[in-house]
């Protein structure tokens, strides 16, 4: 056994205060799609010096929230038909198997939690609130689903992409003018229900997909509605012929 000591913690530092401060920025609808993050500016309004600021967002372009290059402005990351393909595919595999994990898993106060979660998105949605908070708490949902399912390495494929499907979820929602406020309670009071009936985990695994694959349509479509460019599937038109669905 080696008895070298171990190095010293880090302690956390400005950077990542920089990276969660412009985190939550991004994900309250603060910075859109699209919308230029320049150094200078983020230095002076967060106090810090335009080093932190720099460092602070390279955590975020790993985490696929932003883009920058060499001699390019840094942008929040505006959903392009490959990306949504390639994280929603991801995600809908993950949901799945999260879901009937957690449908053998989860125990009664888990359960509850979920069905309080639901509560407080109708709760939300009739008292009209906005579009950052209802995704917020959709996306505690499934939080809560892989916290139930207990298996921390699914956890940890769901936090790789999940700031990703946050900023995707909030630009479909941006362009789906109300469609998805008209679903999202429903649809997620029944994958809390079948996880709570414990049955057909068949079932409850499409179900799962299914809420992942109709926002993954709905969002190609809105892009495709928007000039967002091909699909590379072909399945956009169709989508929005029937209609951009889905909770997600």
């Amino acid at each position: 056994m080696n008895d070298e000591p171990l190095r010293k913690a880090v302690r956390r530092g400005l950077a990542d205060e920089v990276a969660d401060r412009v985190r939550d920025a991004i994900l309250d609808g603060r910075f859109p799609p699209g919308a230029p993050l320049r150094e200078v500016d983020l230095a002076e309004s967060l106090g810090v010096s335009r080093g932190a600021v720099r460092e602070g967002l390279a955590r975020l372009e790993h985490e696929g929230l932003i883009r920058t290059g060499w001699h390019r402005p840094t942008t929040v990351v505006a959903a392009s038909a490959v990306d949504v393909e390639e994280v929603y595919r991801v995600r809908a595999a993950l949901d799945r198997l999260a879901a009937v994990t957690a449908m053998r898993r989860a125990t009664p106060e888990q359960l509850d939690g979920l069905d309080r979660l639901v509560d407080g998105m109708a709760a939300e949605l009739a008292a009209g609130a906005g579009v950052p908070r209802l995704l917020a708490l959709d996306m505690a949902f499934h939080d809560r689903v892989y916290e139930a399912a207990g298996n921390g390495r699914l956890t940890a494929a769901w936090q790789a992409v999940r700031s990703q499907v946050f900023l995707f979820q909030l630009q479909r929602v941006s362009l789906a003018r109300g469609r998805y406020r008209a679903l999202v309670v429903d649809e997620h009071r029944e994958l809390a229900r079948l996880l709570r009936a414990g049955g057909d985990a068949e079932e409850l695994g499409r179900l799962a997909a299914e809420h992942v694959d109709a926002a993954r349509r709905s969002l190609l479509a809105l892009l495709a509605e928007a000039g967002g460019g091909e699909t590379g599937d072909g399945e956009a038109g169709g989508a929005a012929a029937g209609g951009a669905a889905g909770g997600g």
